[in-house]
């Protein structure tokens, strides 16, 4: 896990976590209007299925810190001799990320592992040369995303006390969005890295109450940038380290302040880690995550919106509009849910209308024109030949009573 107290918070956001928040009206993307409340509402005739959701995320910092954006690869630099290029590692096979030792380090054994705390000094330069990021001591968790994929994927394979210089495509820096102001879209960057040390994480079943809360927080900040940047499932990987963090087993106590505090976070990073989910139409998983926040938090309106959003795609109209509807009574003026829960009423009804015409046809009335008289239909059985079955089956029960008594 990532390491807490100074060292943590002595690293630069553009490298590590964000503490600024956006507002919910900033992330709605649509004003809210109001709108009548209770279980009736006007059925909207906008067909655009292009509906903002709800504010995406819990808490979203706006943030600076990296990011892995899947962007074109720019041209690989040349190697200057048959020599140099022998120097070069070629980390994942692909040419796109590359690493020189500079600087020889302790060894192989003292190469760190993932899930430990690692700090390194880290210079990043542009291609034209320009510095864009100085860091003395950056410390973060190795393995968890916290840091850019470049980064992150290169220093479990420097030993300590080694300098190394990698170069990187853009995919696994700041990819097609860039960093403003300093660093454009799709940019290569070479960063030189030395490793100064590497201990293992804090033990989480010994973390006090804050320390653990704000390790989570640190997490769930992470996996939000990653979601702006439409990384989802680096996302996902960060509310599963920080949920992770929150569900371990403690073996200090927690005040009630604190317990409080912690189902804050785990309700916020399920609400988020669902809204990844649904990114990715991993729409089971999206489901299990709302019904988690609904245990905890029955009225939580994020986690019923989003869970009417999944069993609509899946189709299933009937189950998803009193979930929005609840929804809907809880904030009767959002904008969003309302033009959802329309668009679902319509699409429910039009689907009713599909299975009506579907039963006409298998029960031999294709045309939709009503029969005259019910005892008409096909499947209708006279009331004469009825009645005769009856008797029937009721004097064979008769003659089987006689027939026993007998025995």
């Amino acid at each position: 896990m990532a390491s807490s107290g100074e060292e943590q918070s002595s690293s630069s956001p553009d490298w590590g976590d964000s503490g600024t928040e956006l507002s919910a009206a900033e992330l709605a993307g649509a004003g809210s209007s109001p709108l009548d409340s209770g279980e009736d509402f006007e059925v909207l005739e906008d067909e655009d299925d292009d509906v903002s959701e709800l504010p995406p995320l819990e808490d979203v910092g706006q943030g600076r810190p990296p990011a892995t954006e899947r962007g074109p690869a720019p041209e690989q630099a040349p190697a200057e001799d048959a020599g140099d290029q022998q120097e070069w590692l070629d980390v994942l096979g692909n040419g796109l990320l590359r690493k020189k030792t500079l600087v020889p380090g302790r060894g192989e054994e003292s190469r760190p592992r993932k899930g430990q705390d690692v700090t390194v000094r880290l210079t990043a330069t542009r291609e034209d040369g320009a510095v864009v990021e100085r860091e003395p001591r950056l410390t973060f968790t190795l393995g968890d995303g916290d840091v850019l994929q470049a980064l992150d994927l290169c220093v479990q394979l420097l030993e300590i006390g080694e300098t190394a210089s990698i170069v990187s495509d853009a995919k696994y820096c700041y990819g097609s969005q860039g960093r403003s102001p300093d660093i454009p879209p799709d940019a290569a960057l070479t960063l030189e890295v030395e490793l100064l040390e590497a201990r293992d994480a804090p033990d989480l079943e010994l973390l006090p109450g804050p320390e653990k809360i704000a390790l989570a927080n640190r997490k769930r900040e992470r996996g939000n940038f990653h979601y702006q940047r439409a990384d989802y499932v680096l996302a996902i990987n960060s509310y599963d380290v920080a949920l992770k963090v929150l569900g371990s087993s403690s073996k200090v106590d927690f005040s009630s302040e604190e317990e409080a505090e912690l189902l804050d976070v785990k309700v916020k990073c399920l609400n988020n880690l669902a809204a990844s989910q649904l990114k990715l139409d991993h729409y089971e998983a999206a489901l299990k995550s709302c019904n988690l926040v609904l245990e905890h938090q029955p009225g939580n309106i994020k986690a019923l919106f989003r869970k009417g959003k999944v069993l609509a795609q899946q189709g299933e109209y009937r189950e998803a509009i009193p979930i929005l509807k609840a929804a809907l009574k809880l904030e009767p003026s959002n904008k969003t849910i309302h033009a959802e829960l329309s668009k679902l009423v319509k699409k429910h009804a039009d689907q009713r209308s599909v299975e009506t015409e579907m039963y006409r046809k298998m029960l031999g009335n294709p045309s939709g024109a009503p029969a005259k008289c019910r005892d008409k239909l096909p499947w209708a059985i006279p009331w004469k030949w009825l009645f005769g079955a009856t008797a029937i089956a009721l004097g064979g029960v008769a003659l089987s009573v006689v027939i026993a008594a007998r025995n």
